[in-house]
């Protein structure tokens, strides 16, 4: 180890690191100072520290508090393992305890993920873990990598696009493309030809957490619209009671289609594939979230 990383290392401590943490986390020094026990002064007197330390700025000051940089964002997942480790070694080894545990859980989902496996996976844990319970946010692909560096979630499902640094991302399920069209449809009896998916008004589901997308697209002039809402959940219940039809994950078409009265059609054309994957912060061990996302498994194979 070089002379200059002995140094580095002398002056790195485990308080620095959490106010980082605490600092990433809620962007507030009054916050920090308050979690942490510590004064106002203490928070800018580390603060001035890390950032002697990293040869960064780290966080710069904005009219709503601080607002981490690009080198803060890509250390969380790093200074999060770090605390996590240094845990380890400080406490006895610890096991999860579903059926005593009151526990909640945290994760980010876009709404098509939630209303295919959130029954089941309540009713799994209500077997098995009474007391334990989930709350969901729903989040992008970007909101989500940013919720799990501030540690506002403890895993992220949905269209995982590309491998990250300081991520362990795990397919979870696949599916693809279907139209969805009410069980009554003056044109539709069980298929669909592109003439009639393109002439029938399209109700879409625009928002980029269920779609993948990044960015807004205009709509194809080629097709008839009859209008576009937040999730494929809402898209399916305007279907239900009009002569429009939803392009959407066939998974949670068929999950809800006896419910709302729906029948379930095979593109006219090869669809996309969706593949949804879990995506968890590297080395960060939490046999909590291991049994959770277990559970969260056996409740998409059941879906």
């Amino acid at each position: 180890m070089s002379d200059i990383d002995t140094n580095k290392l002398r002056r790195l401590d485990g308080g620095l690191l959490l106010v980082f943490r605490e600092l990433l986390r809620t962007g507030r020094a009054s916050r920090v100072a308050e979690s942490l026990g510590l004064s106002q002064p203490a928070i800018s007197h580390a603060l001035a520290r890390l950032r002697d330390l990293f040869a960064d700025p780290l966080f710069v000051r904005r009219p709503h508090g601080f607002e981490p940089t690009l080198r803060a964002l890509e250390l969380g997942p790093q200074v999060d393992a770090l605390i996590a480790l240094a845990g380890q070694a400080l406490t006895p080894a610890a096991k999860f305890d579903p059926a005593a545990s009151r526990r909640l859980f945290r994760f980010a989902a876009p709404e098509f993920v939630t209303a295919l496996i959130g029954a089941s996976l309540i009713n799994r844990l209500r077997v098995a873990a009474p007391n334990v319970a989930f709350a969901v946010s729903p989040a992008t692909e970007d909101e989500a990598v940013r919720g799990l560096q501030r540690g506002e979630v403890d895993f992220a499902l949905g269209r995982i696009g590309k491998a990250r640094s300081g991520f362990d991302v795990e397919a979870l399920y696949d599916d693809e493309y279907c139209v969805a069209a009410r069980k009554d449809h003056p044109r539709l009896k069980g298929a669909i030809d592109e003439k009639a998916w393109r002439g029938i008004g399209h109700i879409w589901a625009w928002n980029p957490a269920e779609t993948g997308q990044t960015a807004s697209h205009e709509p194809d002039v080629r097709m008839t619209h009859f209008g576009a809402v937040p999730g494929w959940v809402t898209a399916l219940l305007l279907v239900a009671s009009t002569d429009g039809i939803a392009t959407c994950p066939r998974r949670l078409a068929e999950r809800h289609a006896d419910r709302l009265g729906l029948q379930v059609l095979s593109m006219p054309f090869i669809p996309d594939r969706i593949i949804v994957s879990s995506m968890r912060r590297s080395g960060v061990v939490d046999a909590g979230v291991d049994w959770f996302l277990a559970q969260v498994k056996a409740a998409a194979y059941e879906a």
